[in-house]
C-alpha cells in the first residue's frame, strides 16, 4: 500500500523527507516553470505591477491590456487561431461544455476523458480500447441523435503514457458538422511541434470544428486554463453567463508568461534530453509502457514504488481516480532533472552500467 508524505516545501528534483534528499521523479511539473528562479522573477516582477489578483470579470467596463496580449502569445505558442484564458483548466473545459450543451449538442466521450470536459458527473465513458472506440466513431456520429455533435476526449493517456493517434478525423462523415473537443492539459508545452500541444498533430476538416482545452498549472506553471479555437466560437464563449461570472487568471502570470519564451524554449529542450536519456537507459524494457519522448513512464509494477522508497527515490504511487481505484504507479521526468538524477534512478531499477 502506498504511504502519504507531507512537505512544507515545494518539490524540485528533490524533496526531503525526515530530514534526508529523496530525488523526486513524480508530479505534473514537466518544464519545471514553477521552481525556476528566472520565472519566479518575472512573477515578481508582474506582481509588482499588477498584484496578487484582478478582482473583476473580464466582461467589466474596466480591463487589462495583458489578457489580450498574453491570449495571442498563447494561440501564436499552440499555433492556434486564437486562445481565452480563465482561472483554471476544469473552468476552461466547463466553459465549453456549458456553452455546447445550451444549444442542444449531443456528446460522444472518448476512453478516460477528463471531467473537466464532461457534459454531467454522472456521465459513463467507454471501457473499450482507444483503438477500437475510434473504429467505432464514423458509426456513432451517424447514428447520433442529434445534428451537432461534439467528441469529446483527452489527447493522450497520460496515467499509462498511451499515445492517441488523430487519423481517425479524416474518417468522420461529411455531411454532418461535428466539434471535436480535447483536453490538452498533458500534453500542452510537452507533446506537438516544440510542445505546442495537440493542435498541430489533429487533421483539419470543413465540418469539423476544433477546440482544444488545457490546465496551465502542469508544463506552463500558471494556475489557470486556456481554450483555444476559431475567434468567433471564443467570443460566444466570452459573452456567456459562465465566463462573464468567473474570477480570472492572475495577470502577473500572464505577464510572466509573456517574458519567458525562451525560458520554455529551453526547459522543452531540456526535457527532451533527460527523457532521451531514461529511454537509452531503458532499452526496450518491458518494465515501462512510454509515448516516445513524452515524460510519463507507466509500470503495471506497483512494488516498483516501495523498492526505489528505499533508495530515497520518491515516484508517483497512488490509487487514482478514487480511493477504491488500483494504484497508478509510473516514473515523471522532468526539466529540473540533473544527468546525474537519471543516471542514479536507472542504477537502482537495472544497476550500474561501464
Amino acid at each position: 500500500m502506498t504511504s502519504y508524505y507531507t512537505i512544507d516545501h515545494l518539490p524540485g528534483r528533490t524533496i526531503q523527507l525526515d530530514g534526508q534528499d529523496y530525488l523526486f521523479f513524480s508530479g505534473t511539473s514537466y518544464l519545471g516553470m514553477a521552481q525556476h528562479p528566472a520565472f519566479q522573477a518575472l512573477l515578481a516582477e508582474g506582481m509588482a505591477r499588477y498584484g496578487t489578483m484582478f478582482g473583476s470579470s473580464r466582461n467589466g467596463n474596466l480591463q487589462l491590456n495583458i489578457y489580450g496580449e498574453a491570449e495571442a502569445q498563447l494561440a501564436a505558442f499552440a499555433r492556434a487561431e486564437a486562445a481565452l484564458t480563465l482561472s483554471s483548466g476544469m473552468l476552461a473545459g466547463q466553459a465549453v461544455v456549458n456553452w455546447l450543451k445550451a444549444q442542444g449538442f449531443g456528446f460522444i466521450y472518448g476512453p478516460k476523458a477528463h471531467p473537466a470536459i464532461w457534459q454531467d458527473p454522472s456521465t459513463s465513458l467507454p471501457t473499450v480500447s482507444f483503438t477500437d472506440w475510434t473504429d467505432q466513431l464514423p458509426e456513432l456520429v451517424a447514428a447520433a441523435a442529434t445534428p451537432n455533435v461534439v467528441i469529446a476526449l483527452n489527447s493522450l493517456d497520460a496515467l499509462c503514457s498511451v499515445d492517441y493517434s488523430f487519423d481517425w478525423v479524416n474518417r468522420l462523415p461529411d455531411g454532418q458538422e461535428v466539434t471535436l473537443l480535447v483536453d490538452d492539459s498533458h500534453g500542452f508545452g510537452v507533446i506537438g511541434p516544440e510542445g505546442s500541444g495537440v493542435g498541430a498533430l489533429i487533421p483539419r476538416r470543413a465540418n469539423v470544428r476544433l477546440i482544444v482545452t488545457a490546465s496551465l498549472a502542469k508544463a506552463m506553471g500558471m494556475p489557470g486554463g486556456v481554450i483555444f479555437a476559431d475567434p468567433e466560437t471564443l467570443r460566444a464563449i466570452r459573452h456567456t453567463a459562465f465566463f462573464g461570472a468567473c474570477s480570472p487568471i492572475p495577470p502577473a502570470y500572464l505577464h510572466a508568461f509573456g517574458r519567458a519564451q525562451a525560458l520554455y524554449r529551453t526547459a522543452f529542450e531540456r526535457l527532451q534530453t533527460n527523457i532521451a536519456r531514461f529511454e537509452n537507459r531503458i532499452g526496450l524494457s518491458d518494465r515501462f509502457q512510454h509515448i516516445p519522448a513524452y515524460p510519463v513512464f507507466y509500470t503495471e509494477q506497483d512494488q516498483l514504488y516501495s523498492y526505489l522508497l528505499a533508495n530515497r527515490i520518491l515516484i508517483y504511487s497512488f490509487a487514482y481516480p478514487t480511493p477504491a481505484d488500483k494504484p497508478n504507479t509510473r516514473i515523471v521526468i522532468s526539466a529540473l532533472h540533473q544527468p546525474e538524477d537519471i543516471e542514479q534512478l536507472g542504477d537502482c531499477l537495472y544497476g550500474k552500467t561501464g
